[in-house]
């Protein structure tokens, strides 16, 4: 490089727009600020997760829980970009198992918006309140309160009205929130759920016993009924979840959510594997729901390649495509085929609980899309 000696053109940026920077990489939409603070309360061990969102959660997203909470010295030094207690040295990244681990959300929200941080731990007798503007701690007190945290979210991209600008209509936000809670009520059926937004409560899922009851709560008994049990295990990688039964599936966008040691994430390529194990039992334009968790070595699976944690890299993934294929084919074997397609319809013949099911929607208003919330919204996978 060079220059006129002398004359310094590189310089390193203020923390506050460095921050604001990087929020770019992770909060794109309130649905982005959503799903980091319900992974964070889920990470804390909640037992329950309220989301209250204003217009979308363009004017406000309130996010409580019922986990440990921090300390005041925790609570103050979560806002600082990579301070994080879910791993010590990169080594660790091989076997994180919590949803989050970069450190990045809680200031990269905070750089972008007023925030006011509330939370007790309970080896204190009084919790701790933090606000924040634009990246910036205008105050530190005490509150009294239970254990647990509660995350509150005013004026989005204020001080960023370049991307406040490209945020979408107020239908079109509050549908992607919805669509991440609808994710990670899936990703943990032992835990509850309630999403409400402008007062009209749109997500209510209490703690479930099993994944069957957790998508009764979320899509009704007549979708739920048409699930068959999936498992299969092959050189320490199990997958375990439930998969629709052919006679049931409908066209349309594909259903499948996935999951790797707790974790969504979006993979087209694993849902064509589970679809092959359809061939020959469904029309090709139908799409069955099907729900698969994967359990792998987490040597195995590099949750570490995406800045919102949504897509995976597998170490052998033509195995893990194999055994969900093969666990799928194996839940289906014996099971009825579809009725054939007559002018784009399924044909006479068909169950009344078939008809019901082609009806069921997602929390949005549409059947999810592929694997995960909001970024795969309205269209179809590959």
């Amino acid at each position: 490089m060079t220059g006129v000696r002398g004359a310094r053109v590189i310089r390193v940026l203020p923390d506050a727009v460095a921050n604001q920077i990087a929020a770019g990489e992770v909060v794109e939409r309130p649905a982005s600020v959503v799903k980091e603070l319900v992974e964070n309360a889920l990470d804390a061990r909640a037992a329950l997760v309220e989301v209250h969102i204003e217009r979308g959660g363009k004017r406000r997203i309130r996010v409580v829980d019922d986990g440990v909470g921090m300390v005041r010295e925790d609570a103050l030094l979560a806002l600082d970009r990579h301070a994080t207690s879910k791993i010590h040295e990169a080594s660790d990244l091989e076997g994180v198992r919590t949803f989050g681990f970069r450190g990045e959300a809680l200031p990269s929200i905070a750089a972008v918006s007023r925030m006011v941080l509330e939370t007790r731990h309970g080896t204190e007798e009084v919790g701790t309140r933090v606000r924040v503007s634009g990246g910036t701690i205008t105050g530190v007190d005490e509150a009294p309160r239970r254990i647990g945290t509660t995350v509150d979210v005013e004026r989005l991209f204020f001080n960023a009205p370049a991307r406040a600008k490209f945020l979408k209509a107020v239908a079109a936000e509050t549908r992607a929130v919805s669509e991440v809670m609808t994710t990670l009520a899936l990703a943990h059926p032992g835990a509850g759920f309630t999403l409400v937004s402008d007062g009209r409560t749109l997500l209510e899922a209490p703690p479930a016993r099993d994944l069957r009851s957790r998508v009764a709560a979320l899509w009704g008994d007549a979708l739920a009924d048409t699930l068959l049990p999936v498992e299969a295990e092959r050189d320490g990688a199990l997958v375990r979840g439930l998969a629709q039964r052919p006679d049931a599936a409908r066209p349309g966008l594909r259903r499948a959510h996935l999951f790797v040691n707790g974790r969504p994430f979006r993979e087209p390529a694993l849902v064509r594997a589970a679809e092959r194990a359809y061939r020959t039992t469904i029309p090709d334009k139908a799409r069955p729901w099907v729900f698969l968790y994967l359990t792998v070595p987490p040597g195995h699976v590099d949750v570490n390649v995406h800045p919102a944690k949504a897509e995976v890299r597998f170490r052998d993934r033509a195995a893990v495509e194999a055994l969900v294929e093969e666990a799928v084919r194996a839940a289906l074997t014996g099971v009825d085929s579809a009725a054939p397609f007559e002018r784009g319809r399924i044909g006479r013949g068909e169950g009344a609980a078939a008809d019901a099911v082609g009806a069921a929607t997602g929390p949005s208003g549409e059947a999810p899309p592929d694997g995960f919330g909001p970024a795969a919204a309205g269209r179809e996978a590959p």
